[in-house]
């Protein structure tokens, strides 16, 4: 007699870690850069150099890059810009992790602040709230079926699962040239940018994931001669790449998260010789899961009516998607430039960045709160300050439906923004309208009694001289076919035939012939 087992692939999260770290610093003024005025804008991003997983700890090693732009008083150019970066290094305690563990980092800026201390230094403040992931990947060994002789009963349940196919990280390099527009003067110094991932497609093919979109790119720079007003344009570079992914099919449902991983821009000259071009270079992490939903079918109880049979069970862990969605958002609100900023001539540029602060299990889904962070860069009327930059805060709340979704079910959204637009109300005001993204993906848990091992043992004659050969039994609450065939050493095919019966459903009350089989005697 022997089990027939079958593999069946999952990933469990193992432990997750939240973790606010505050970081500060103060910097230098380089000696080539004038005297800072006024600050106009900050920008800020998370490199990380190395997570090493240890036991019951993460070792993490970044730095966080900044960049300020600025007006400087009585320079022929006012704006200008500096760059710097604050390493950090920190460990953080994570329950459960192992030293061979794959530890994944995301991150969020909650809060820039750049303030001047004086002319030639500048202090920097910043909170960064990190979620460290550690999955566990595992094959669970599941009875399906068992080869024995014609007198094993064997009963079987089936189980609508999704089993994870495929789990890896990869990048995606996206390349091109960006000719500065007709019109636009030379490039001297690139002051700032905005990069976003827009219309954003990821498809999952033979063997393949196709992965395309938009990268939306604005470029403020300094021209080549000696106007105080920078330059500015914003373009879109389109990218579509193919990355390998053995054992997927279109059929399949992926779950596939995009962050930019850097980026760097370089002024290059044309073929006149003219530092006209801006060669882009930006890197994607992809990390990808791609699953496939299956009805199996799994070996839930046996016996024989020849010998003894003893099944060894444990609880298992399966996962079942509940339901994928893409929830759209849209919010608008109005900004005011504030007191002491020049007044709007025109928008350059508008940016956002969504954080959700707050997710609550509703009955059919999940009620999602957050708020978009939102920074525009416009010309002023000001010519001392001829870039001006404002902030807001726009809230919004958004349901999301998962039908089914329970406490003990696991779910996972990530937002974005789609697209970003402003208008000029007066001088002074503007209107925000953003389109939202939540993408969500939710598993049920189902956790199973499997059989994964046999034991046998002869019969016990004597406990099967003492039972009747033939018994009338009145069915009750809670009994099957089944279940009465197991304790009356009979089968459910004898039952039904002695009893005419034409389907294996029976009533409390129903009364029935049983015939005690002794295939061991």
């Amino acid at each position: 007699m022997e089990l027939v087992k079958r593999n069946v692939h999952m990933n469990k999260l193992k432990c997750k870690t939240n973790v606010q770290l505050t970081m500060d610093d103060d910097f230098n003024v380089p000696d080539v850069k004038p005297d800072i005025e006024q600050i106009i804008k900050d920008q800020a991003t998370i490199v990380m150099h190395d997570v090493k997983a240890m036991n019951g700890k993460v070792a993490v090693k970044g730095s966080l890059l900044f960049n300020i732009l600025y007006i400087s008083d009585g320079s022929v150019k006012p704006i200008h810009n500096i760059t710097g970066e604050l390493p950090f290094e920190e460990m953080i305690n994570m329950d459960e992790t192992c030293a061979d563990d794959v530890v994944a980092v995301k991150w969020d800026i909650e809060d820039l602040t750049t303030s001047l201390i004086n002319s030639r230094k500048i202090s920097v403040k910043t909170i960064v709230a990190f979620t460290f992931v550690s999955e566990d990947s595992y094959d669970e060994e599941t009875a399906v079926s068992i080869n024995a002789d014609h007198n094993c009963q064997k009963r079987y349940k089936s189980l609508n699962i999704t089993q994870l196919m495929t789990n890896k990280k990869d990048t995606v390099r996206i390349k091109d040239e960006i000719h500065i527009p007709n019109g636009k003067k030379n490039v001297y110094e690139i002051l700032y940018d905005e990069m976003d991932i827009r219309e954003l497609d990821t498809r999952v093919l033979e063997d393949k994931i196709n992965i395309r979109g938009t990268l939306l790119v604005f470029i403020l720079y300094s021209g080549d001669s000696d106007e105080q007003m920078p330059q500015y344009f914003e373009t879109e570079v389109p990218f579509n790449s193919m990355v390998d992914c053995n054992g997927c099919r279109d059929d399949m449902i992926s779950n596939i998260t995009v962050n930019m991983a850097g980026s760097d821009l370089q002024i290059k000259s044309d073929d006149d010789g003219e530092e006209r071009v801006i060669s882009c270079d930006v890197v994607l992490e992809l990390d990808m899961k791609v699953y496939e939903d299956e009805e199996l079918e799994i070996l839930s109880d046996c016996y024989s009516t020849a010998e003894e049979l003893i099944p060894t069970t444990k609880m298992a862990y399966f996962e079942q998607l509940l339901g994928k969605n893409n929830s759209k958002v849209r919010v608008t609100d109005r900004i005011n430039v504030g007191s002491g900023q020049p007044s709007i001539l025109q928008i350059c540029n508008a940016s956002g960045n969504v954080r959700i602060d707050d997710e609550v299990l509703v009955e059919g889904g999940v009620e999602v709160e957050g708020v978009v962070d939102v920074q525009i860069l416009y010309v002023s009327e000001d010519d001392s300050k001829p870039i001006g930059a404002a902030k807001g805060v726009i809230p919004f709340n958004q349901f999301v439906e998962i039908k089914g979704l329970d406490e003990n079910c696991l779910y996972q959204i990530t937002p974005s923004v789609e697209q970003i637009s402003v208008i000029m109300l007066d001088s002074e005001e503007v209107e925000i309208k953003a389109a939202l993204n939540l993408d969500t993906i939710a598993f049920m848990k189902l956790n199973e009694s499997i059989i994964v091992g046999i034991e046998e043992r002869p019969c016990n004659l004597e406990k099967l001289q003492d039972m009747p050969s033939m018994v009338g039994y009145i069915v009750k609450p809670g009994d099957s076919l089944w279940s009465i065939a197991k304790q009356f050493q009979t089968t459910v095919d004898s039952i039904m035939s002695m009893n005419s019966l034409e389907s294996d459903m029976i009533r409390p009350g129903d009364k029935l012939l049983l015939i005690k089989q002794v295939d061991s005697i």
